[in-house]
């Protein structure tokens, strides 16, 4: 199992000189993906529902965001082995040639360790200032450009026809070094979203903290595991083929949640609890598994990754 954290996008450490120091302390400590978020831009009032709080309400930064791919490139010269993964990308929010360009790019200069993680998007208002094709659709369009990235990125001569993308008679090059492509991980937890990583996906990357499709317990992340198995299977897929990772976003350092059941959430608790809860993961065949350690200062925030490198990562075990 490889563990990882976000780098900050937006807020106060959002600068060039917090970043370097927390992508090079997290390797330095072994800390295996750095994770980089998506927003372009930030609408001053936002309506849309944000799926990963119990009220709906975004909680950020004043608007300050830097640019994922521009970012994650930046990440990518600080460090030498750590895997960088788009946290997820939005795929609409940028054209689709595009983005495959960058994409493969950013493979080829970091010597192939990008993951894709992907997403639709939840933001209508940013869709809107973006001026991306209509937020309804968001889903075909991120089904489309996924299939044309790996056109770009796969084929000698790439051609692609569809509604929203298509080009013919191209030179794409460099193609990425991983082969065929960089790994797709699908992130949501919807029914939606297991049917994409199915249909495209070599990975699976839920947020246990969806209030519409909570995976906070160990049961319950068992049980969305097998129903995107036996879905996968159904639609002829391997589930072996399919890698899984897990975000556990809300966690603090010896901070306890419990469920209105009565269990304790997962990934919360002391550090004995946090091991557990990383072996039972395990167990159930995840690979991945990501924290966020961004506290309110850099010193805070470095103290966290230690921390868990120091407390927790012993208990899991290799």
């Amino acid at each position: 199992m490889e563990f990882g954290y976000r780098i900050p996008t937006a807020g106060p450490l959002a600068t060039p000189e917090a970043i370097q120091a927390l992508a090079r302390r997290g390797e330095e400590l072994g800390y295996g993906v750095l994770a980089i978020a998506d927003h372009v831009i930030q609408p001053n009032q936002i309506a849309s529902r944000y799926p990963y709080s119990a009220t709906g309400a975004f909680s950020a930064s004043a608007g300050d965001w830097l640019e994922q791919l521009t970012l994650m490139s930046y990440v990518a010269a600080l460090t030498r082995k750590a895997r960088l993964i788009t946290s997820v990308m939005v795929v609409p929010h940028r054209p689709a040639v595009l983005a495959a360009k960058a994409i493969a790019s950013l493979d080829v200069l970091s010597g192939g360790r990008v993951i894709l993680g992907i997403g639709t998007g939840w933001m209508q208002e940013e869709f809107e200032a973006l001026q991306l094709p209509p937020f309804a659709e968001r889903g075909k369009v991120t089904d489309e450009y996924l299939a044309a990235y790996k056109a770009l990125w796969t084929q000698e001569k790439p051609s692609f026809q569809g509604k929203y993308v298509a080009f013919s008679d191209l030179t794409f090059a460099p193609k990425p070094v991983q082969k065929p492509h960089p790994p797709i991980w699908v992130g949501g937890e919807s029914p939606a979203a297991i049917r994409r990583l199915i249909a495209h996906g070599d990975g699976w990357y839920p947020i246990g903290a969806n209030p519409q499709f909570p995976l906070n317990t160990p049961q319950r992340l068992a049980q969305g595991f097998a129903r995107m198995q036996n879905l996968a299977r159904q639609q002829g897929r391997d589930p072996a083929s399919i890698q899984l990772g897990f975000w556990a976003n809300w966690y603090v350092e010896n901070q306890r949640s419990t469920l209105p059941t009565g269990e304790r959430h997962i990934f919360t608790g002391n550090a004995q609890e946090i091991a557990d809860d990383a072996k039972r993961l395990r167990d159930l065949g995840v690979g991945t598994l990501m924290f966020n350690f961004v506290r309110p200062t850099l010193k805070e925030s470095i103290a966290s990754i230690e921390t868990w490198a120091r407390d927790v990562r012993p208990k899991i075990g290799e």
